[in-house]
């Protein structure tokens, strides 16, 4: 057997379904294009039936990058016709179609009596479902890939037929995923060495895996069922996805490859580029990544403990199995200051995986100065925050214009904003608990809204006194949330931006028209 294992990678797809995570077309190809770089084998670009800004993020991605690029599917001819639509101009197209296999699924989602009124003849409506799903998107492209929903807690006899039909209507990759992370991996790598004795067209497709992390088994599950015969592992830099996130990318590469003497695996993966594209995504979702993150956390490589430190110093591979050059980790860090000029800032990004056109390198030469101004020195991790920020303004109805503050001990906090809507100025104050619920009760009292505020986390992004502050505002319309993210050397600043940015996101989603009576708006849905 091939022992080269495809890398699927889901960041953008499952891994921006994680709570809290938004990306808009800009930054989700320009990961796209780190992941080029990082030499994966697929691209999941996202599930373009279920916005127009899915839809054509995933066209953007497809028509510019050189992977596999995948687009998921319900199966659903809207769905796969869609997703085709989105895909039909990239090299290497493949349609993601998927069904729900498990007893506990089929009964939640196919209960109406139209899909049959026993067990077993919703199992044949699904059995059906997945084969002519398949079928139907072979009618568009070659590369045809199934998966068969919460896998892991499917009986094997019903999900060996079920993968079986669909091989036989044409699916190139049939995907058993541990969707609900419950199995344990000798069971999960079981299951994958039944599938390949008891269905008879197994041979004429590549078996992948996707795994979630709700008992912390992602990664392991991953690995045992390679070793019981999968080839594709769909994975997610930094691990992030829905609930407890996917399996790590950067855990199973480095794995397969620190390991090869137990497990003879290889991947295409450009492990150089891990670091880049572990800081670039966490940048652009707002997720943090935990510090004592295996290969990527900030004490990944870092030591603490005389004994640790004295053994290193002599002997690196005393307590390092990795060496920090093998995924990207620099230990010098060029420093920028307000003198640095276009090209050595240019240079600099461009080193740490950006993409800009020469009008935008003015945008951000704009946001560097400014930066310059208020700190001596600017680290890498400066410029990442700085492009993770908002550098495109295409969408935002809502333009913080300026923030002024009055606090003290013995004074009432007020806060005084003007927000710029279309070409109209609006100005309002307000007081509050403190200077950031000044800031929103001012911005509320301002747009004549008044949303609810799920959490709001501030952390320092960078190091010393000039740090960079990173806030993050969730708020909740309905069943839906959004999140807003902004950073300044002003915490008070960077509050307010992540909570505009947060109504900001609302109000796009919502499709919310504005119109403005006697300078205040007027919000109506399209």
């Amino acid at each position: 057997m091939d022992n080269k294992i495809i890398i699927f990678d889901t960041t953008l797809r499952d891994g921006e379904q994680s709570p809290g995570a938004s990306l808009n077309i800009y930054e989700k190809l320009e990961i796209a294009r780190q992941l080029v770089k990082l030499n994966v084998d697929v691209i999941e670009a996202g599930f373009p039936v279920s916005s127009p800004a899915q839809f054509e993020a995933v066209k953007r991605i497809a028509e510019e990058c050189t992977a596999v690029i995948t687009a998921l599917a319900r199966a659903k001819e809207i769905d796969i016709k869609t997703a085709y639509e989105a895909l039909k101009e990239a090299k290497k197209p493949r349609i993601h179609t998927f069904t729900s296999t498990s007893d506990i699924h089929i009964l939640g989602k196919f209960g109406d009596d139209k899909y049959g009124t026993s067990l077993e003849e919703k199992r044949k409506t699904v059995l059906k479902m997945s084969y002519d799903a398949v079928a139907y998107a072979k009618t568009f492209v070659q590369d045809v890939e199934f998966s068969a929903e919460d896998a892991g807690r499917t009986d094997i006899g019903y999900l060996s037929e079920v993968v079986e039909a669909a091989i036989e209507a044409g699916a190139t990759t049939v995907n058993i995923p541990d969707t609900t992370g419950y199995t344990f991996p000798s069971e999960f790598g079981n299951k994958i060495a039944e599938l390949r004795k008891r269905v008879s067209n197994i041979d004429k497709a590549v078996i992948s895996v996707h795994c979630h992390n709700d008992l912390g088994l992602a990664v392991a599950n991953s690995l045992f069922a390679l070793d019981m015969g999968a080839r594709q592992v769909e994975c997610a830099v930094n691990g992030i996805g829905e609930r407890a996130g996917n399996a790590s990318l950067e855990e199973i590469v480095m794995a397969i490859t620190t390991r090869k003497d137990l497990c003879g695996y290889t991947t295409n993966i450009n492990t150089k580029e891990i670091y880049k594209t572990s800081r670039m995504v966490s940048g652009f979702t707002g997720l943090v990544i935990q510090p004592n993150k295996a290969i990527v956390g900030e004490n990944a490589f870092a030591h603490e403990s005389g004994i640790h430190q004295d053994g290193v110093l002599k002997n690196k591979q005393t307590y390092e199995i990795i060496t920090p050059d093998t995924v990207g980790v620099e230990h010098s860090k060029i420093v920028l200051g307000r003198h640095s000029g276009r090209h050595g800032l240019k240079a600099r990004l461009i080193e740490l995986g950006y993409h800009f056109s020469e009008d935008e390198l003015n945008t951000i030469y704009d946001k560097f100065l400014k930066l310059a101004d208020k700190k001596k020195e600017i680290f890498d991790e400066d410029l990442r925050v700085m492009m993770g920020d908002k550098i495109y303004k295409e969408k935002d109805l809502f333009e913080l214009i300026s923030l002024q503050i009055q606090a003290g001990t013995n004074s009432i906090p007020t806060a005084t904003i003007r927000i710029k809507i279309k070409d109209t100025l609006l100005q309002e104050s307000s007081t509050g608990d403190g200077p950031v619920d000044a800031c929103f009760n001012a911005i509320e009292r301002a747009l004549q809204i008044k949303p609810s505020v799920e959490s709001y986390n501030v952390r320092s992004v960078t190091s010393g006194r000039q740090a960079m502050g990173e806030a993050i505002v969730r708020i909740r319309c309905e069943e839906k949330s959004f999140t807003g993210r902004g950073v300044s050397t002003d915490i008070i600043e960077a509050s307010t931006l992540a909570y505009l940015k947060a109504i900001n996101q609302q109000f796009i989603f919502t499709n919310t028209e504005i119109e403005l009576d006697d300078n205040y708006p007027i919000l109506k849905m399209a």
